[in-house]
């Protein structure tokens, strides 16, 4: 008999063998498909001449996976998310807009751009273009990068708390989108993941802060990373009251979600370079596992979900910390780097971790290889992570601009044979 998707995810959460692989396509950032791909694909899987892809995550441009997308897909994993973008305004109201390479989405209506030099795009904080820009994308580009809006340091005037002006507890109106996401899911007998807010220490992404006009504190990426090391004291208290704040949020989250969330995303802090570590384990241990090891322990003992941490790169040597700390699934699997070979993965670490991802080289392979050599890579991996269950099919981090259609669709048939 064949599962709901609902049934489906949970069964690969408890490392159990599902009927056939859970699929996530947009359930998180880090898990979803840049909107020009989506209108491409969306022609192909669905048809409907006209229709206007909704960029739900403009900072990386990712398109929203509609229902009948992730129908076609074989999505089972929803995402439950704040109903804000990473520049600060909401995703309502949605207008046309035209991407350079003449994709024709939807954007929110206070997704606001004004001309940068060289013909590229600034965007501005809550949409307000009075006040200088956080993000830029080049002519002919395809996603923003934060720009760095710091202000000049004075070692003896930083206060934590300017570190922390973007955390606080949630409104009633946060919770209640959330809650309604998370209900709409159980409904549709789906599988749902929440986006925590507020429990991503140090994650270099949303350091700059570009939703704040005028953020205050080290917002300097360089000057962060510098930070942890010669200002560590100072780190170490912006991630403790970071921490009591985001508890405040996950208990309220808690009781009005409940078991129509399965999953918790609860930081994406990229740990791992393309060859090893950016910090060592002792620094690891010393500055992050505490807060990590807390907020997993106060997800676990009040409710059913697992808890997702997302960390790129070579962090091989990190998995027995992540394990240990109180982490139950991993994202996004980089299988190309060192020490991270999907086998070697399973065989040690399939026990205690859910592999979300891995599923196929979104640098190499899934660009630039054959539609044959995706449907193979894609069937190994799907062998390998998949064995015995504990593995959520989702390419190795975001589906990028340009990947060819083909391509996606000898990933997709993979994904269905593998199950047959």
């Amino acid at each position: 008999m064949s599962m709901t998707s609902r049934d489906r995810f949970v069964t690969t959460l408890r490392h159990e063998r599902p009927d056939r692989t859970c699929v996530d396509f947009g359930a998180t950032h880090v898990t979803g498909i840049h909107a020009s791909v989506v209108s491409k694909l969306r022609k192909v899987l669905v048809g409907g001449d006209g229709f206007r892809v909704k960029i739900v995550e403009p900072y990386q441009m990712l398109g929203e996976v509609d229902d009948e997308l992730a129908a076609a897909m074989g999505v089972d994993v929803v995402g439950v998310m704040a109903p804000k973008t990473m520049f600060g305004f909401a995703n309502e109201d949605w207008k046309p807009f035209t991407l350079f390479d003449g994709t024709e989405v939807l954007v929110p209506g206070q997704f606001n751009v004004t001309e940068a030099p060289g013909g590229g795009w600034y965007i501005h904080p809550e949409g307000d273009t009075s006040v200088p820009p956080s993000g830029h994308m080049p002519r002919d580009g395809f996603y923003f990068d934060a720009l760095c809006r710091q202000e000049p340091l004075d070692d003896a005037k930083l206060d934590p708390a300017d570190n922390l002006e973007e955390f606080g507890p949630l409104g009633d109106d946060d919770l209640q989108h959330l809650a309604s996401a998370a209900r709409r899911a159980a409904d549709a007998e789906k599988g749902a993941i929440l986006s925590v807010p507020g429990s991503g220490f140090g994650d270099i992404a949303l350091v700059p802060a570009m939703w704040l006009k005028h953020p205050k504190g080290i917002r300097d990426v360089e000057e962060w990373y510098v930070s942890t090391v010669l200002r560590r004291d100072y780190v170490r208290e912006v991630f403790e009251r970071q921490c009591e704040i985001a508890l405040g949020n996950i208990e309220r989250l808690i009781a009005v979600l409940g078991d129509d969330v399965q999953a918790a995303f609860t930081t994406g802090t990229d740990f791992g370079t393309q060859s090893g570590l950016f910090l060592s384990v002792d620094s690891y241990r010393e500055l992050f596992k505490p807060l990590h090891r807390t907020v997993n322990d106060f997800i676990h003992r009040h409710s059913n979900w697992k808890v997702f941490i997302h960390s790129c790169g070579a962090v091989a040597q990190l998995i027995p910390e992540f394990i240990d700390a109180g982490f139950d699934i991993l994202n996004p699997v980089q299988c190309s780097c060192p020490g991270m070979d999907p086998q070697g993965l399973k065989n040690e670490f399939g026990r205690d971790l859910v592999f979300w991802g891995g599923g196929v080289d979104t640098q190499k392979t899934f660009p630039f290889g054959s539609p044959r050599e995706v449907y193979d890579e894609v069937r190994r991996r799907i062998d390998i992570l998949g064995a015995g269950g504990g593995f959520v099919f989702n390419t190795i981090h975001n589906i990028q601009a340009n990947t060819p259609i083909e391509n996606i669709e000898a990933m997709l048939r993979a994904v269905r044979d593998s199950g047959e």
